[in-house]
């Protein structure tokens, strides 16, 4: 059995022949028709003056537009698949080579990581002994101001210190000089008294010249009895000597101070007498 093929754009070529026919049919119909009308009436204008005698432009007739004959559609060409390109052989020797160069780039690659590292480390590590350094001054200096502030505080407790001793021995003192000055006082009291008593007693000689002195060291009792008397400087005049020694015994007991502990003031007493005041 044979198959016929079927040509592409049969059935178009034969629609269109059958439009083309149609349309070549009308255009008869209507050109035979058109001769057969009568002539329309012809009107006249009337002109004052005689237009231009320039022919009038006949006004042409549309043309009849002629069917263009379609093209029949040309089958594509079949492109045919490029072939694939071949692909290169690689050798062992080029699969070494480049096993070696990625193993390079690598090693490279983690010895440059390695030396960031490193740096990064090392400037880890210089920064470390920088703050320590700084921290290691910070508290010397500190330390350093706590001895000063130390050492200040005990300057300054010690001349407080030395000041409130020298405030003590100038009150001590003070009081001392004060003590001693109202013993004094007293010690001169008791010794004008008992300067003035011997006095009262003492019988001068009726030949006594001048104005002679006689010191006398004079020791007594707590009840103010003579326990001792010597003659330390003579007045010159035996006369004016022995009445001062015999008015001391008549005036006992001497007068003292009511204070037993002042007695050692007055135990031992050196004593001058002058027959007349000077």
């Amino acid at each position: 059995m044979v198959f016929q093929r079927e040509e592409p754009g049969q059935y178009k070529a034969g629609a269109l022949a059958v439009l083309v026919h149609l349309a070549f049919l009308v255009l008869l119909v209507f050109g035979v028709s058109w001769q057969n009308r009568e002539p329309p009436g012809v009107e006249v204008e009337l002109w004052a003056a005689l237009p231009d005698n320039k022919p009038a432009k006949p006004v042409p007739s549309p043309p009849v537009p002629k069917p263009e004959p379609r093209p029949e559609p040309k089958p594509e060409p079949v492109k045919p698949k490029p072939a694939p390109e071949p692909k290169p052989e690689i050798t062992k020797a080029e699969i070494e080579l480049k096993t070696k160069e990625l193993k390079r780039k690598e090693e490279e690659k983690k010895k440059h990581q390695e030396e960031e590292q490193e740096k990064k480390k090392l400037i880890d590590e210089k920064k470390k002994e920088e703050l320590k350094k700084k921290e290691e001054e910070k508290k010397k200096t500190e330390q350093e101001q706590r001895e000063r502030d130390k050492k200040a505080q005990q300057a300054k407790a010690e001349a407080d210190k030395a000041a409130e001793a020298a405030r003590a021995r100038k009150a001590a003192q003070q009081a001392s000089d004060a003590q001693n000055a109202a013993m004094g006082k007293l010690l001169g009291d008791f010794k004008a008294k008992i300067q003035a008593k011997i006095k009262s007693k003492v019988i001068l000689p009726p030949d006594l010249a001048g104005n002679p002195q006689a010191e006398f060291d004079v020791t007594l009792m707590p009840s103010g009895e003579v326990l001792d008397l010597k003659l330390t400087r003579s007045s010159g005049s035996s006369a004016y000597d022995s009445a001062v020694e015999r008015a001391i015994y008549k005036a006992q007991p001497l007068p003292l101070p009511p204070d037993p502990a002042l007695f050692s003031k007055f135990r031992n007493l050196h004593l001058k007498f002058n027959p007349y005041e000077e």
